[in-house]
């Protein structure tokens, strides 16, 4: 979906596939016709957006496969579907029945995934429709924190710049302008925004960001204004923006909403917990570690990394993070000029809410998607932005 800001720029809305993972290129052929062109007849467009993940297998077999590419860019456009976006932060398995730190290797100290972000580069300055000459890429923020020392960071470092430099040479040779935004999340090296600032800094190139994934911005507490005042103050560039809502608990002391919490807590993916105390941010891993004992004060609100649908906050006592998007999306793109025209609805974790919330089948998705979908054209049509045809 196409949106006019106010200053005559484009900005693209999308949702990312990961949602229905497939690890192969015929898995992808699939999800554009099981998944993706029902959700675009559902809106009753004629296009929209999608952020596509490409698997290691799936990434392999078009780049080594100039048929197969266009094959997909043909796909894409016959079914209404246009990809200016990628997902490159899992690499593989993310539909596995358990992900957990799974999700985070390789890391960037490890050629593997210079290789394979590499390679969504130049899938993505193909897979661009014919009027667009600028595409983005989220990715791990650097690594898992453990272990992570002097020599890795060096090793991320080394590793970012020689992509940046590749994505410079992929835009002499295409005219495609192809930046890639490091994504913070709870309990990775770059864990907030804030983390992001130094080592982008050393890096020095514009074309390696942010990705300010709102979920993750409310987990850790992270005020939307300061977060991205800082960006800006530090000349990092807010690359792409993933739309999204954490899980809130004002009163987890009390155990009706532990046990709300409770029937959150499953087995695929970490949902890293957090607090906001008087002496700093305090965590957990995961869900169930912050439910036992008193791994997590429980005197002020929790929140959990567990993507909830926009459109749907969980019923009381429970809600979700949704004001944070809210006001995050009117700094992203409500002021003059937008810091980013790139943003994606990013809820992968339909088929692992709770039973009783999950959707039944293909068609419920679809609506539950196309849902989240409207939620933010209203969001954004709010702000100012005109949807386009």
């Amino acid at each position: 979906m196409r949106f006019r800001h106010p200053d005559g720029s484009t900005v693209h809305l999308a949702y990312c596939t990961n949602v229905h993972p497939a690890e192969t290129l015929e898995g992808v052929l699939a999800q554009l016709r099981d998944h993706c062109e029902p959700v675009r007849k559902k809106l009753g467009r004629d296009r929209i957006g999608i952020g596509l993940w490409l698997a290691k297998d799936a990434a392999h077999a078009l780049v080594t496969d100039p048929a197969a590419l266009r094959g997909l860019r043909t796909e894409l456009d016959r079914r209404g579907l246009e990809v200016v976006t990628l997902n490159g932060f899992p690499y593989e398995g993310f539909g596995a029945e358990q992900v957990k730190y799974r999700v985070y290797k390789p890391d960037w100290t490890d050629p593997a995934r210079l290789a394979h972000t590499t390679d969504l580069a130049r899938l993505l300055a193909t897979l661009l429709p014919d009027d667009v000459t600028e595409g983005t890429i989220s990715t791990l923020p650097l690594a898992w924190r453990t272990p992570f020392h002097s020599t890795h960071a060096e090793a991320a470092r080394a590793a970012l710049t020689a992509l940046a430099q590749r994505l410079d040479a992929l835009d002499e040779l295409t005219g495609r302008s192809i930046r890639v935004g490091l994504e913070p999340e709870p309990g990775c090296t770059v864990e907030t925004t804030a983390d992001a600032i130094a080592p982008l800094t050393a890096i020095g190139h514009d074309r390696i960001g942010v990705c300010v994934d709102t979920c993750h911005l409310a987990t850790s507490f992270e005020d939307p204004e300061t977060a991205l005042g800082a960006l800006a103050v530090a000349g990092v560039t807010v690359v792409k923006s993933q739309l999204s809502a954490a899980l809130h608990a004002d009163h987890p002391h009390l155990p009706e909403v532990r046990e709300a919490l409770a029937a959150f807590d499953e087995p695929r993916f970490l949902h890293q917990t957090r607090t906001l105390t008087t002496d700093g941010l305090r965590g957990t891993d995961d869900l169930d570690e912050a439910l036992t004992g008193d791994a997590l004060p429980d005197t002020a609100p929790w929140r959990a990394h567990f993507h909830v649908p926009l459109h749907a906050a969980p019923a009381a006592p429970l809600t979700s993070t949704l004001p944070v998007l809210r006001d995050a999306l009117a700094r992203l793109v409500g002021a003059a000029t937008p810091l980013t025209r790139h943003l994606e609805v990013e809820t992968y974790t339909w088929q692992a809410l709770p039973p009783a919330l999950r959707p039944r089948g293909r068609t419920q998705l679809t609506e539950g998607i196309a849902a989240e979908l409207a939620l933010a054209r209203d969001l954004l049509t709010d702000l100012g932005l005109k949807e386009l045809p």
